[in-house]
């Protein structure tokens, strides 16, 4: 039915032309009835039918009230003054004048609009006050109802007109929040393609590292020591085992279909870490103090991940090298040093390569910082502080 009654709506110029000549037709019909009771007003015909002309002309007005709101008020009032300083019979002539004040408010601004009404009415009334023979009963009620008419029509457009900005708002507010729900959505999208992607970054790096050293080692060793050889290829066959398995669970989150063979990674894995580490040629000596008995799971996972790369990089630069790997848990945050006393990396790593760089993000969307850089002495190392309580309004 809604509908049907949209399609079936006119337009506005034919709804506003429709109006005028009801308003028109009213007012002068029942002023002629009522002038039927008044046997001392002026006839509407006097002269040259100027009553039923000024009638006409407050009605028909009324075509142009949502464009010109103003003039069409105006030429209201005017005509309300003519007729009622004429002479004329009471009655619902005033009709074409309430649509347009109505119009004027419930069209306009709210400031300019309502000064012009409440001006326009005010001198409306005090003419209707002079004009009018107000110790007869009857007179008297005219005016006042005329009056009163007036100021509940202002009333009710402003009402109109108010309720009209304040339902605009809360379009624009709804329309605004869902622009930001949306915006919001893509950005934890992408966060979460940015996250995903270091994984798969930290995981493939380490493993080509680790299978890269071992395979020089067979490489090394095979005419030598066949003995090791098998050794080595054990280290390669787990390493790309565990990288696959990774992998394969990073991918699934991508499809939403995570299986659960590779499980989260996490502080609980740094022995299993650095012992590849070892199985690449270095001396790992990892130092860890009690832990807290929940660590947040995105700390966890934050911290295991730059371990992860700081490892992979001392395979890759430092050579033959002692490496400390250092976990220290404060009341607040969770301290991370990962030094060696190797030759250090060179060129584009030495200035801080995608793997540093990637390093210092996972820090800095805990809340937390990184540095890296070579140490005094000689070798390299990694510090990270990473607080224990990271700020959950970032998407891990």
């Amino acid at each position: 039915m809604a509908a049907i009654a949209w399609r079936l709506r006119l337009p506005v110029l034919v709804q506003d032309a429709l109006l005028a000549v009801f308003v028109t037709l009213f007012q002068i019909l029942g002023t002629q009835r009522a002038a039927l009771n008044q046997p001392g007003a002026r006839p509407l015909a006097d002269p040259n039918d100027l009553g039923y002309l000024l009638l006409a002309v407050a009605g028909l007005a009324l075509v142009a009230r949502r464009r010109w709101p103003v003039a069409v008020f105006a030429i209201a009032a005017a005509v309300s003054l003519m007729y009622y300083v004429a002479g004329y019979p009471d009655g619902p002539g005033t009709v074409g004048l309430f649509v347009a004040i109505y119009t004027l408010t419930a069209e306009g601004d709210g400031h300019r609009s309502l000064r012009i009404a409440t001006a326009g009415i005010a001198v409306l009334s005090v003419v209707w006050l002079v004009v009018a023979e107000v110790p007869p009963f009857n007179a008297a009620g005219w005016v006042l109802f005329r009056i009163g008419t007036a100021v509940m029509a202002a009333a009710l457009g402003e009402s109109v007109r108010s309720r009209r900005v304040l339902t605009a708002e809360a379009l624009e507010r709804a329309e605004r929040a869902e622009r930001t729900r949306e915006e919001e959505a893509r950005r934890r999208v992408d966060a979460e393609r940015l996250r995903i992607a270091r994984e798969l970054h930290d995981t493939v790096a380490h493993a080509i590292a680790v299978i890269n050293v071992q395979a020089g080692v067979t490489a090394h060793v095979l005419d030598k020591r066949p003995e090791q050889v098998c050794e080595a290829l054990q280290t390669i066959e787990q390493t790309s085992a565990r990288a696959l398995d990774e992998l394969r669970a990073a991918l699934g989150l991508l499809r939403g279909a995570g299986d659960g063979r590779a499980p989260a990674a996490g502080l609980d894995q740094v022995e299993e870490l650095a012992g590849m580490a070892r199985e690449a040629g270095l001396d790992v000596k990892v130092e860890m103090g009690p832990a807290p008995a929940q660590l947040p799971g995105a700390v966890d996972q934050a911290a295991y991940r730059i371990l992860q790369e700081s490892i992979t990089n001392a395979i890759r630069h430092a050579g033959p090298a002692r490496v400390t790997v250092s976990l220290r848990y404060g009341p607040a945050d969770l301290e991370l040093l990962v030094s060696d006393d190797g030759r250090g990396p060179d060129g584009p790593a030495a200035a801080g390569g995608q793997g540093i760089v990637g390093m210092r993000e996972r820090a800095a969307l805990l809340g937390g910082e990184l540095t890296a850089g070579p140490r005094p002495g000689g070798g390299f190392q990694v510090r990270a502080r990473l607080p224990l309580t990271p700020d959950d309004g970032v998407p891990r």
